[in-house]
């Protein structure tokens, strides 16, 4: 006959040499010391957690290879994917020469110091989402050294509508001279953003360029000729981005409703703490995957661009708010608010500040004048930058100092030392490729278009887009599969297992056990004052 959860006593401290040759926490010793001891009755310890069992408990080995195969498997079919598509950018190009062509300031000396440049856009639709003017400078000057010249430029856009007349976008009694910097080695200068479009109303713009304070640069090193380059986003390149966006929310939505129909049966306080955050990060997931896209080709409005860097910086802000929780919260039952999240939140909680001030700053500055860009307003974003740092230090200091203490307390418990195998080795993964992926220069919402914004950043293909995407996709995907209940445990009596580390080792192997009612299950252990002639519990 075997005794309900409620009345069990833990099977690996029944004899007592194993209990001192097993490696327990100290709260786990003192249940395998008192039944050692002789104790006429079982000892007294705290009810565990009940949690719903998960797939991974009852996986094997071969189970893990696939599903690990199945995952890198997507996520290389996406990387393929990605490398036939087109590239992310488009970019065209006109020189000083070309535009001052058959006008009277052909030939004059000091046109290329000062302007005016006029210039006419490559044809742009709302596909091509934004636009940035670029300029690079190349001098005759061949001595070695390095010089850096602060100069301003004022900028009058003016859009070509459907009757092709002119209306102005930034006119040139409202346009401001913005401060831009000249960074040049030897004869080569670094390039500098002119402006920026966040939207695009017109197929075609009318944009004139002065430059104020490059005269006596002009005489000094002779600049020698002046590109302009218009980078947008490639067409082709946004409609790969509309399909994969709304592949991965079907999908994603299929998930959210798989995932809640294998866990319709079980009360939410049954659900381990995986199950929790799967159940918040999945529609997080849906969010980051935008079903609001569409509106910024069917709105000619910033708001679509910064709800999309919102909603992007909100996901990626949750997940790590995710590994923070599972790390400390598979050593803890007690998950009060203030004890166990309030300190998290105020780890995370800056990072998505950074990430939500950066992008409305940009966006809602970029609105009222296009040749705003905050690494001119050196200040306050040095003093940003910095604060940024320091939050993503002191996240990762925390996430260490979680992760160690829960691989030095949990690793040689059963159940436990699966979950934090499993967690770890994704999130290693997930990390490494998206730190890789910035690297290669994209990212989300506000970095994504910094990074476009630079003349060094070339996509010869859609692979880091479908990488970065399909990467986060297929993460949590997976996870949703390993967390979910066992199909082969679902029977009429709901089956749970154990989430408390203290009397994790309930069983002497990792094979799932099918523990006792839920009312069994919400017993005390022992009958506390019960007399000497009583005996509350089952035996064989």
């Amino acid at each position: 006959m075997r005794m309900p959860l409620a009345w069990a006593t833990p099977t690996s401290c029944r004899p007592a040499a194993s209990c001192c040759a097993s490696n327990l926490p100290s709260h786990s010793s003192a249940i395998c010391s008192a039944t050692s001891a002789g104790t006429s009755r079982p000892p007294i310890i705290t009810i565990a957690a009940r949690s719903v069992h998960m797939r991974l408990y009852s996986m094997h080995k071969r189970e893990f290879v696939m599903v690990f195969l199945g995952f890198f498997t997507c996520f290389g079919l996406g990387i393929v994917i990605g490398l036939t598509g087109p590239p992310i950018t488009s970019t065209s190009s006109l020189t000083a020469q070309q535009i001052l062509a058959n006008t009277s300031l052909a030939h004059s000396p000091t046109v290329l110091g000062k302007g005016p440049f006029a210039m006419k856009s490559p044809l742009t639709t709302t596909y091509s989402q934004q636009m940035w003017l670029i300029a690079k400078l190349v001098t005759d000057n061949n001595d070695d050294e390095r010089y850096d010249k602060s100069f301003q430029v004022s900028v009058s856009i003016d859009g070509i509508n459907e009757q092709h007349k002119p209306q102005s976008v930034l006119g040139s009694g409202v346009a401001h001279n913005r401060t831009r910097h000249l960074v040049c080695v030897r004869n080569d200068c670094e390039e500098f953003t002119v402006m920026h479009l966040g939207f695009l109303d017109y197929a075609h713009y009318i944009i004139t360029v002065r430059f104020y304070g490059l005269e006596s640069f002009h005489q000094k090193y002779n600049i020698r000729s002046i590109t302009f380059y218009f980078k947008t986003y490639s067409p082709d390149f946004t409609q790969i981005e509309i399909w994969f966006r709304c592949i991965f929310l079907l999908f994603t939505f299929i998930v959210i409703c798989w995932y809640a129909h294998t866990l319709r049966k079980y009360p939410i306080y049954d659900w381990s703490i995986e199950q929790r955050w799967l159940s918040v990060l999945l529609p997080l997931l849906l969010l980051y995957d935008n079903p609001f896209f569409p509106l910024i080709f069917l709105m000619n409005s910033w708001l679509p661009g910064m709800l999309d860097a919102i909603l992007q910086a909100t996901f990626l802000c949750a997940l790590l708010m995710f590994w923070l929780c599972i790390y400390h919260g598979l050593r803890q039952n007690e998950r009060s608010f203030v004890r166990f999240y309030l300190v998290k939140v105020i780890v995370v909680l800056p990072i998505w500040l950074c990430a939500i001030v950066l992008a409305t700053w940009e966006k809602c500055n970029e609105l009222r004048d296009p040749t705003y860009s905050h690494f001119v307003d050196t200040k306050n974003y040095n003093g940003f930058k910095m604060f940024f740092y320091i939050a993503c230090c002191m996240y990762v200091l925390y996430l260490v100092l979680l992760l160690l203490r829960a691989y030095t307390e949990l690793r040689s418990m059963p159940y436990f030392d699966m979950r934090l195998k499993f967690l770890t080795l994704l999130m290693l993964f997930v990390l490494s490729i998206s730190i890789t992926v910035t690297t290669c220069r994209f990212g989300f919402g506000i970095l994504e278009d910094n990074f476009v914004a630079s003349l060094n950043t070339t996509y010869r293909s859609s692979a880091q887009f479908m990488c970065f995407y399909g990467l986060l996709n297929f993460y949590l995907y997976t996870m949703a599969y390993v967390y979910s209940p066992d199909g082969r445990f679902a029977q009429a009596e709901l089956a749970v297992t154990k989430d408390n580390p203290a009397i994790s080792m309930i069983d002497d192997s990792d094979e799932d056990v099918v523990y006792g009612s839920d009312e069994e299950s919400r017993r005390p252990l022992t009958s506390v004052g019960g007399g000497a002639g009583k005996n509350d519990y089952d035996s064989d």
